[in-house]
């Protein structure tokens, strides 16, 4: 399996429009973060995980020539409003690409987008995605996939785990329920906004936290802010870094 950092910024992206500091504008191309997403290669096929507003020029820089699944954490609009750009897909492949999330996220998704789910004949837009609501493991290109329920401050969120790694973006407390489902992790890629602290998303420190309790073999800190220089990172513990945009991940 091999995972890919698309995006390993907040909402705004980083720089951050009409923003001019030391972040904003560093040449470390580390600290030129879109919109937070990851792409799971498994068996050759390709499993995305939010389709960010970044969407096209993620897929442009990596050269992605496929989507074969798509699974949502949340419908926050920087986690789902680049659904448009897998238009692109299908006009070259024709799959419909089965879509994945939890009950209520797929209900949103289908109702802000019907379009992408029943197509548009008046228009002649075609089906791009079924949807799948899930709440139970299921196995997907040969890889286990088990949803963690998480919470995005008031909202609920939903994380994954893909075999013995775990996506947790958009995350400010785990239930206890969901740490059981995160025993025993090779890679855990979770939220870690910012220095400072915020009522909807782990800082930091909240991450670094969580790592101590879950300890995974490598941690992984994304969905980052302009507030954390990526030579930040010297300042983490061993086994724990910054992701990067095009950062890849082997397991």
């Amino acid at each position: 399996m091999k995972i890919t950092i698309l995006g390993s910024g907040t909402s705004t992206g980083v720089p951050m429009v009409g923003c001019h500091c030391q972040v904003c504008g560093s040449s470390d191309p580390r600290d030129k973060r879109t919109r937070a997403s990851i792409l799971v290669e498994s068996q050759g096929q390709r499993i995305l995980v939010d389709t960010s507003t970044d969407l096209r020029t993620q897929a442009l820089r990596e050269g992605v020539p496929q989507i074969d699944a798509v699974l949502l954490t949340h419908t926050h609009a920087d986690h789902i409003n680049g659904i448009d750009d897998l238009r692109g897909f299908h006009f070259i492949h024709r799959k419909v690409i089965p879509c994945y999330g939890s009950p209520d996220t797929i209900g949103q998704v289908r109702g802000t987008f019907s379009y992408i789910f029943e197509g548009l004949c008046s228009e002649g837009y075609s089906p791009l995605m079924e949807s799948h609501p899930v709440e139970a493991p299921f196995d997907l290109f040969g890889c286990r996939i088990t949803p963690v329920p998480i919470r995005h401050g008031s909202f609920l969120a939903t994380g994954y785990r893909f075999d013995d790694a775990a996506y947790l973006t958009d995350c400010s407390e785990i239930p206890e329920a969901s740490m059981e489902l995160l025993q025993g992790l090779d890679l855990m890629i979770i939220d870690a906004l910012r220095f400072s602290p915020h009522p909807n998303h782990f800082n930091i420190e909240g991450a670094l936290r969580m790592t101590e309790i879950l300890k995974p073999r490598r941690t992984v800190l994304t969905h980052l802010t302009h507030e954390v220089h990526h030579s930040d990172g010297e300042r983490l513990p061993n086994g724990v870094e910054f992701a990067y945009d095009g950062m890849t991940l082997e397991l």
